[in-house]
């Protein structure tokens, strides 16, 4: 396990200026990215997208290496565009609109991107705060984010009305730091992340509600990956074993999602099917970190990927329709 996960992008930092000290061979990247490029903001190509991005359902992907964020058509895999001018995209989580939120770490901001876009249409500021992932609510339109620590210490979970303006910050006592969230169809926030201990917590923030719960769940988990509810269950992630557990609010597992050959998953998305099985989950895109890639599994099966992305180390994941 590793400690904190925020690590790697000291390890990046040391890979940049380790650059500086001579010319080195290029790393093709996806879309024929240089991954020896200048970080975010520093000659960055621009954001282009294809046309064609509007009428598709699109895959979301961030990289820690490269500090993009990639865009895919979710059902071909084919590259359509790139985002950049990030320093450090985290999580990503898209709204029933098809907008997309992009963690930007570096910047304590998380910047609103509309369906196929390359110019963000609304950015919000995080001071003083380190986000890691974000999540939607379905009944308000609220935007939580998790911080995985501050400023002043430990992390928090703030919270935007409508999306909009400054947020309200709650903390979780029995939390140090925060890794993702995921609202349920209700409005109930569920949150993972450790304790002083760096042991689990999963902690639910109920609508209309200021204080956290602590739920008692009693699954081992190595190190927190992605929350989401999947229309059913909420979606724990360990993000060490690649492992997707369903539990209910009380923390009773109802069953795992083995992401085999899957490698440091941080943060997953599920897609739901449509029509009269609307609310039956049918597949999860993982990025897979430490192993370069994105794979699309069934879920709840999991199993081997289905298909399977190239891209340099992958953090975050979301699709938009």
């Amino acid at each position: 396990m590793r400690t904190f996960g925020r690590a790697l992008g000291f390890w990046t930092l040391g890979v940049i200026l380790a650059s500086c000290a001579g010319p080195q061979s290029p790393i093709a990247g996806p879309g024929g990215v240089n991954l020896n490029a200048p970080s975010a903001g520093v000659g960055r190509a621009r954001s282009w997208m294809d046309p064609q991005a509007q009428s598709k359902s699109l895959l979301y992907v961030s990289s820690v290496l490269t500090g993009d964020v990639y865009v895919y058509s979710y059902s071909t895999q084919k590259l359509l565009g790139t985002l950049t001018g990030f320093t450090q995209p985290y999580g990503l989580c898209a709204d029933k609109s098809g907008n997309v939120w992009i963690v930007n770490d570096g910047a304590s901001q998380i910047v609103e991107y509309a369906h196929g876009g390359t110019s963000p249409i609304a950015t919000l500021t995080d001071t003083g705060e380190y986000p890691e992932g974000c999540s939607v609510d379905p009944t308000t339109g609220n935007l939580a984010v998790t911080n995985f620590y501050s400023t002043s210490g430990a992390g928090s979970v703030s919270i935007y009305a409508g999306a909009r303006g400054n947020p309200q910050v709650y903390s979780d006592p029995g939390m140090a730091n925060y890794r993702f969230c995921g609202y349920d169809s209700s409005g109930n926030l569920f949150v993972d992340g450790v304790n002083n201990s760096s042991s689990f917590v999963l902690a639910e923030l109920p609508k209309g509600s200021s204080s956290f719960t602590n739920i008692n769940f009693t699954q081992k988990i190595e190190w927190p990956g992605g929350v989401q509810w999947d229309g059913k269950f909420i979606a724990v992630g360990d993000t060490d074993t690649g492992t997707i557990y369903r539990t209910n609010a009380a923390g009773t597992v109802k069953g795992s999602t083995r992401l085999t050959g899957s490698n440091y998953v941080d943060q997953f998305w599920i897609v739901t099917s449509s029509g009269r099985k609307k609310h039956k989950a049918a597949s999860v895109a993982a990025p897979s970190q430490d192993g370069n890639v994105l794979g699309i599994y069934k879920y709840p099966a999991g199993g081997s990927p289905t298909t399977t992305i190239s891209v340099s180390e992958p953090f975050g994941a979301t699709v938009s329709k």
